[in-house]
C-alpha cells in the first residue's frame, strides 16, 4: 500500500483492522458493514473492469461456487485504491504443508488431485482461468485443497491451468513441482498417465478440467499414508520451487504475522499482482493434525453442505415461478425485485450496485420474449388438439419469464448469493430439516396453485381483459 493509503481507516465500506502484508497487493484484515471479518487485497493501480479485459471480473469470480475454491465476496477495481474482498480460509499453503510434513500419498493424494481438478472445473465453468495455480495458491483445510488467487492473471488460458494442475499434483506427491511424473517412484502408477496427458506440450492435447475431475474420481491410490518429513525439514523447510508462486504477502517473503494483542490470521496465500487475500487462523492445523483415512468425511461434509444449499435455492426458484403463474403481475414484480436486490446485495460499492441493476434490466428482454412466445405456442397447440384457457396461457408465459429472471443465460449471481445465505442452514441437520419442510411445503403449494387456480392479474385487471382479448383473437385467426 502506498503512502497515500497507509493511514486509511476504511477502504470502501470496510473498516481496516490490521495490516497483514506489504509489497505489491498489500493485505489487510477488515470488517464489513455486517460485522464479519474479511480479507482485503489491494489491486495494482489502474485495474479496471473485467469486461474490458484489464482487471478481475468480480461478478464472475463471485459466481464460482465450490468447496475447493475460496469465496470472493466483492470488491471494486475502479476504486482508489482498487481492491478485492475474500473470506477467511483456515488453512495453510500446500507448499508449507509439504515442506514441513513431507509429500502426500495414497487416498490423501487422490483427494488433493480430485479437489484441484474440481476447483479448476468450477472456475472454468464461469469463463475464468486461474493462471497461477501452484503450491502457494492452494490451501490445505482438513486434508482437502482450497484454491485461491484465481482470475487475476491477464491472458491466461485454461490449458495452462491443466498443466499447472499436473505440476501441483506432482509437487504434492514428490515435494518437487519440476519432477518428471514418468520417472518418479513417488508418483502412483494409476495417476501417472493422467499427469502425463495434462503435461502434454500441445495445449490442445491436454484434457479439460471436467475430464480431469471425472478421471480422478475413478482413481484408487490406496489408503492414506502418513507423511514422513524429510531429514532436511527437521532443521529448515526446503524452499518451494521457483516455478511455484511464493507463499507470502510479497514475493520471496514468508507469511507475516499480525501484530495484535488478540490472535490474528496470517497471510496464507501466494502474492502476485492483484492476488486474492486469503488468511490462515494461527494454529488452525498442527503437524499432528494431518487427517488419516477417515478425513474423507470432512470433504463429504463440505460437498453435502453445498448440495443442500443448492437444493434449498432451487426450491426458492420453484416457489417464485409458481407465484408468477398464479399471480402473474405480482409474481413478476417480486421476481424482478428479488433478483435485483440479491445482485445488489452482493456488491460492496455504489458503482457495483448500479451495475447489478443494469444486469437485471438486461435480462428483461429475454424474459419478455419468452412471456410472449409461450402463450402463442400454447395457443397454436390448442388449435392442433386440446384446449387451453387464454388467461392460463398468459400465466404460463409469466412463469416462463420468471424462470428466465432466475435461471436464464448469464444469470448466476442471485442464485449464488442465495446459496451462500443457505450455507449456515445447510451445515446443521436440524436446520436443514426445518428449512426443507417449510420451503418444500411452500413449493408444493405454489405448484398446485399454479396448475389448479385461475390466475389473477391483480391489480391490473384492465390488462387481464386485454390479454384475454388478444389471445382469443390469435386463436380465432389460427383456426
Amino acid at each position: 500500500m502506498n503512502g497515500e493509503t497507509s493511514h486509511q481507516e476504511h477502504i470502501g465500506p470496510f473498516r481496516l483492522l490490521t495490516r497483514l502484508g506489504g509489497g505489491t497487493g498489500a493485505v489487510h484484515r477488515a470488517t464489513g458493514p455486517d460485522g464479519r471479518d474479511v480479507a482485503i487485497r489491494l489491486l495494482p493501480a489502474g485495474s479496471g473492469s473485467g469486461a474490458a479485459g484489464s482487471g478481475p471480473d468480480i461478478a464472475r469470480m463471485r459466481g464460482v461456487l465450490s468447496p475447493y475454491v475460496v469465496d470472493v465476496l466483492g470488491g471494486d477495481p475502479a476504486a482508489d485504491p482498487p481492491y478485492l474482498v475474500s473470506r477467511l480460509v483456515p488453512g495453510r499453503p500446500l507448499g508449507d504443508d509439504v515442506a514441513e510434513r513431507g509429500p502426500v500419498a495414497g487416498a490423501e493424494l487422490r483427494r488433493v488431485a480430485l479437489g484441484l481438478a474440481k476447483a479448476l472445473a468450477a472456475i472454468h465453468r464461469e469463463g475464468l482461468v486461474h493462471g497461477a495455480l501452484g503450491p502457494g495458491t492452494v490451501l490445505i483445510v482438513d486434508g482437502s485443497p482450497v484454491v485461491v488467487d484465481f482470475g487475476l492473471v491477464p491472458g491466461a488460458e485454461a490449458a495452462g491451468d491443466v498443466r499447472a494442475w499436473a505440476a501441483t499434483v506432482v509437487f504434492a506427491a514428490t515435494g518437487d513441482a519440476t519432477a518428471d511424473p514418468a520417472a518418479s517412484a513417488a508418483v502412483p502408477g494409476a495417476l501417472r498417465p493422467l499427469l502425463l496427458a495434462a503435461s502434454a506440450d500441445d495445449p490442445a492435447a491436454r484434457p479439460g478440467a471436467e475430464e480431469l475431475a471425472a478421471a480422478c474420481a475413478g482413481l484408487d491410490l490406496g489408503p492414506a499414508v502418513p507423511p514422513v518429513p524429510s531429514s532436511a525439514s527437521t532443521h529448515a523447510p526446503p524452499p518451494v520451487p521457483q516455478s511455484a508462486p511464493p507463499a507470502g504477502p510479497s514475493a520471496g517473503g514468508p507469511p507475516v504475522a499480525a501484530t495484535s494483542p488478540d490472535p490474528v490470521p496470517t497471510v496464507a496465500s501466494a502474492s502476485s499482482e492483484g492476488s486474492v487475500a486469503v488468511l490462515t487462523e494461527p494454529g488452525a492445523e498442527t503437524p499432528a493434525a494431518r487427517p488419516g483415512p477417515g478425513a474423507d468425511s470432512g470433504h463429504h461434509d463440505l460437498a453435502a453442505t453445498q448440495g443442500w444449499a443448492r437444493l434449498l435455492t432451487a426450491t426458492v426458484v420453484v416457489i417464485a415461478v409458481g407465484v408468477a403463474v398464479t399471480a402473474p403481475v405480482m409474481g413478476l414484480v417480486l421476481s424482478i425485485a428479488g433478483v435485483a436486490v440479491l445482485r445488489a446485495a452482493g456488491e460492496s460499492s455504489a458503482r457495483g450496485r448500479l451495475s447489478a441493476l443494469g444486469r437485471t434490466l438486461l435480462t428483461l428482454p429475454y424474459a419478455a420474449a419468452l412471456m410472449v412466445a409461450v402463450p402463442l405456442v400454447l395457443v397454436a397447440l390448442s388449435v392442433v388438439g386440446g384446449e387451453i384457457d387464454a388467461l392460463s396461457a398468459c400465466a404460463f408465459g409469466a412463469g416462463a419469464g420468471a424462470a428466465v429472471l432466475w435461471t436464464g443465460p448469464g444469470v448466476r449471481a442471485p442464485r449464488a448469493l442465495l446459496e451462500r445465505m443457505f450455507l449456515p442452514v445447510a451445515r446443521v441437520p436440524r436446520r436443514i430439516a426445518v428449512a426443507g419442510v417449510v420451503l418444500g411445503a411452500l413449493a408444493l403449494f405454489a405448484v398446485v396453485a399454479a396448475m389448479s387456480l385461475t390466475p389473477s392479474f391483480a391489480p391490473m385487471y384492465g390488462l387481464q381483459s386485454s390479454l384475454k382479448g388478444w389471445i382469443d383473437q390469435a386463436e380465432a385467426a389460427l383456426r
